[in-house]
């Protein structure tokens, strides 16, 4: 088992993944580098082979599949997660190990949102993004969470070997973090700079679909963590439309004693029934979601019990 072991997911990032590589080795001198190569078209495996990294591959697109292999594949005390485009700083990168490795630290949130990130990054819409991800996780889950989507970030052997990855894509950060937050994980923040991409680099997440996948992953995780509160609003909301269809009848039939929309009535009826269906649905599927963290527990333990046998 390594102690440190950071994990470089990349596709065509051959003008930056030497410096990325060289600078770990800076900075951490301790910790073995992998960096896994997504069907990249250009020289990115050979490059960093080259600078001294173990290069594996995953031939499934996309980082959701190539960070699912990493957590399969590797074993170590603490994982350092980064980005090959150069864009994070490896200053950082020991108080974060430290963070997992002395003070129990399951996830560490490299936030680039608190220092230069809307100063360096060009993209007006991945600003956007970022801040509407970081206050609707935050709303939702009830979280102080920094940087929803950062790449850079440091994990407990715990935290690696129990986190199913669903996600395919630029999804998987958005998943990591209301996984950790849901289980009850400690999750610390450290402020760390970003800088741009440099001329001739590109990025690969597309500001619209990808963002749409996040938005989506974000909902979908709500209504499978929390769905009381998820199928709550959806009640209330049936009955709100239920009411207002519903209030004008009755007033008139106050008034008249006649019924003069049954049409209406029926479907204001109808309507109020989907919202006690979605109540108790949400009742039931927390139920669900109260014996899904008890088992989470378990697993917990003996993935805990797993890696001090490894480390005998």
């Amino acid at each position: 088992m390594d102690k440190i072991a950071v994990l470089i997911p990349c596709y065509n990032e051959a003008k930056t993944i030497e410096k990325v590589v060289t600078d770990v080795k800076k900075y951490l001198p301790k910790a073995v580098v992998y960096v896994y190569d997504n069907n990249s078209t250009d020289d990115t495996a050979e490059i960093a082979k080259r600078a001294g990294a173990v290069v594996r591959h995953e031939y499934k697109q996309g980082k959701g599949n190539v960070i699912r292999r990493m957590f399969r594949e590797i074993n170590a005390k603490c994982y350092l997660m980064i980005d090959g485009d150069d864009t994070y700083p490896l200053e950082s990168a020991q108080e974060m190990v430290d963070l997992v490795l002395n003070r129990n630290s399951d996830m560490v949130v490299g936030d680039r949102l608190s220092s230069t990130y809307f100063t360096e990054n060009k993209r007006p819409f991945h600003n956007f993004g970022n801040s509407l991800m970081r206050w609707g996780i935050n709303r939702l889950f009830k979280s102080d969470i920094k940087d929803i989507m950062t790449g850079y970030r440091a994990f407990s052997y715990e935290f690696v070997k129990t986190f199913p990855v669903f996600s395919k894509g630029f999804e998987i950060e958005t998943e990591m973090t209301i996984h950790a937050v849901n289980y009850g994980m400690q999750v610390d923040n450290v402020v760390v700079t970003y800088r741009d991409r440099p001329e001739g680099s590109v990025s690969k997440l597309n500001t619209f679909s990808d963002g749409f996948k996040v938005i989506r992953k974000m909902l979908q995780l709500y209504k499978n963590y929390k769905p009381m509160q998820f199928f709550g609003i959806m009640a209330a909301c049936f009955w709100a439309i239920s009411l207002i269809l519903m209030v004008p009848i009755f007033i008139t039939f106050f008034e008249t004693g006649l019924v003069p929309r049954f049409p209406t009535l029926i479907a204001s009826g109808f309507v109020a029934l989907a919202g006690i269906q979605s109540f108790f649905s949400g009742m039931i599927l927390q139920v669900l979601a109260a014996k899904d963290k008890r088992d989470f527990e378990y697993r917990l333990m003996r993935v805990s019990k797993k890696k001090s046998e490894k480390l005998k």
